[in-house]
């Protein structure tokens, strides 16, 4: 199948790519030289465009869309989150179907559900936080309305959302680099002692639910893909961070302090407009210390999905990529 991806340079885009290059032939939008190698490397063929300027002949031939990109910085303007995970994510849509684009897979999230509250036995009927308090939160909850009513199966234009919780596991550029900073800088404790619950998803098990999208699930769709049972956040991150040889000490901070001074941080950084970001974001304190327990029946019900990782592989392999 001839696909186009977005993200390919990031930790999900590119584990796709690296996993399945043989099995597909595969465009990657790219913004640089730099990128250009990078997706060279993981064998596909760099395609110089951006979200929000994708023309028709950049997916001339192209079967299937994977839209991993996205504004996920910690901090930033309101209209640089609604620029690219909204305007960016209608314009792909837009240019998919003049291109007679057949299907759309779209990368989602639970935050897209997240306004502050915890979230417990949570299936795909809870609805979207359109409004929420979290720029990254409202606006992929607006990317991913606009994904499912695109959907349109009388012109042939399928649109599947895939939502995993929580991505962990090799080329991971986020979650553990950050928290390996903290520990390294005396600044890591566990939020509300790390006792919440957490859904979560191995790299590994979330590319193989997007390659499954290519061709099962129903149209307009939302599917959480997860490694299995929900675990004790600060057991999972203590294996995760022993992994890659850090100990992450047991120094702990209710979670009604930490929501507070991330509140208070982010007024004064927005009042006074300091430059940099503030030391912790609200969404940060709040989506870290809260519970986040995701039912994924749907996929396995209707996309055959199932992990084909467990966890103790995907921690050894997280290990084994991270020796020297």
């Amino acid at each position: 199948m001839k696909l186009f991806i977005t993200g390919a340079s990031g930790f999900v885009g590119g584990a796709y790519v690296k996993a399945h290059a043989k099995d597909h032939e595969i465009l990657a939008m790219s913004r640089s030289e730099k990128s250009d190698a990078a997706i060279k490397t993981l064998g596909a063929t760099p395609v110089r465009s951006a979200l929000g300027d994708v023309k028709p002949e950049h997916l001339a031939g192209v079967e299937a869309i994977v839209h991993c990109a996205a504004y996920v910085e910690e901090w930033g303007p309101w209209a640089d989150y609604w620029r690219v995970n909204v305007d960016g994510t209608k314009q792909l849509l837009a240019v998919a179907k003049a291109a007679g684009v057949k299907r759309f897979i779209h990368i989602g999230t639970e935050a897209a559900l997240f306004h502050g509250q915890h979230m417990r036995n949570i299936d795909e009927t809870y609805p979207l936080s359109l409004n929420s308090p979290f720029p990254y939160s409202r606006t992929k909850a607006h990317a991913e309305l606009a994904v499912r009513e695109a959907n349109d199966a009388r012109g042939g234009f399928t649109t599947i959302v895939v939502r995993p919780r929580f991505v962990w596991g090799p080329g991971d550029q986020t979650i553990l680099p950050v928290v390996r900073e903290m520990v390294a800088k005396g600044q890591f404790a566990w939020i509300g002692g790390g006792r919440n619950k957490t859904s979560t998803t191995y790299i590994g098990n979330l590319v193989h639910a997007m390659d499954l999208a290519l061709t099962k699930g129903h149209g307009g769709e939302a599917y959480f893909v997860l490694d299995g049972e929900a675990v004790v956040f600060r057991d999972f991150m203590t294996k995760m961070m022993q992994a890659g040889g850090v100990t992450p000490g047991t120094r702990a901070v209710p979670g009604w302090i930490v929501r507070t001074i991330a509140y208070v941080g982010e007024t004064a950084w927005r009042t006074f407009n300091w430059k940099g970001k503030p030391p912790l974001t609200r969404f940060t304190a709040n989506i870290m210390s809260r519970d986040c327990i995701l039912n994924d029946a749907k996929a396995r019900r209707e996309m055959s999905y199932a992990p084909t990782f467990t966890m103790e592989q995907g921690l050894k392999a997280l290990a084994d990529s991270l020796k020297p």
